[in-house]
């Protein structure tokens, strides 16, 4: 199993993993966890994945959400990504009925991103019993936004960083800004945030293999725990990304659906193990 993070405290009732990565406080951790976090981006209610974020490229691969995070969860995954591709791009929750499902039907802890902009949204999903919310736009063009919602809830929120040529993308990564990616990572150190997520937006859904060297740069640049995201495509992007010490996890979304990774080897890549198998 990879290194865990807590349901939210208004779970359904599912009992939550002890947490084995960093504790969410920013500071840099003497252990190194390292979660596996499946995404589930949802666009009409469906599982899909876009190539770079451009929603005319999305490939469905499924109808059932829920059933879905269930096929995770029974595959050994104790923590999950979430999307709502449709209020990323609207500035406002399109799918919630969907992620809500996802929430009651996995056990373990979910963290939810997509037009989340609020603070009565980040509320909302917080007592919904998502573990984490994810702002990205909201980081850029709220920053006061974010600081209040991780004062209120230690732990509990991830900033997004998203890059397209080294600077920050938002709006459901159609726009970009003149703010370098790691910039914005140190505005949000001592804002009790959880973790930064970053994603190359050029890779994100091409399999073309993670982009180590920028998340590792990242990681370096800020005392936060940095998630990967983006082109994930083998089990030796896994390996390559737990060498670093700050980068605490990394979200695989095409290579699970494609069958490229199977879910249980990359839980054991993230512990460290079965790196004989292929990649």
């Amino acid at each position: 199993m990879s290194g865990g993070v807590e349901r939210g405290a208004a779970s359904n009732g599912a009992g939550a993993a002890t947490p084995s990565g960093p504790e969410p406080t920013g500071a840099r951790a003497a252990s190194h966890g390292f979660t596996v976090w499946p995404a589930i981006d949802l666009k009409g209610s469906k599982v899909v994945r876009l190539a770079e974020g451009d929603m005319a490229r999305a490939t469905v691969y499924g109808d059932d959400p829920a059933a879905q995070a269930l096929a995770f969860a029974e595959a050994g995954a104790t923590a999950l990504h979430v999307v709502d591709l449709d209020g990323a791009f609207a500035g406002a929750g399109v799918n919630a009925a969907a992620v809500e499902r996802v929430v009651a039907a996995f056990p373990g802890a979910v963290q939810v991103g997509g037009g989340i902009r609020s603070r009565a949204a980040i509320e909302g999903w917080l007592a919904r019993g998502v573990a984490r919310v994810v702002l990205g736009t909201a980081a850029l063009e709220d920053p006061a936004l974010v600081r209040a919602a991780a004062a209120a809830a230690p732990g509990r929120i991830v900033v997004a960083v998203d890059a397209r040529g080294g600077f920050v993308a938002t709006r459901g990564w159609a726009e970009v800004s003149t703010t370098p990616i790691a910039d914005l990572a140190r505005r949000f150190e001592d804002a009790g945030v959880a973790a930064v997520l970053f994603t190359d937006v050029g890779r994100d859904g091409l399999l073309k293999g993670v982009n180590v060297a920028a998340t590792a740069a990242l990681a370096h640049a800020t005392t936060l725990p940095v998630i990967a995201s983006g082109g994930v495509a083998g089990l030796s992007d896994l390996t390559a990304l737990r060498a670093h010490a700050n980068i605490a996890g990394v979200v695989v979304g095409r290579a699970l659906y494609d069958g490229r990774i199977a879910l249980g080897d990359a839980l054991l890549a993230a512990n460290g193990a079965g790196s004989e198998v292929a990649a």
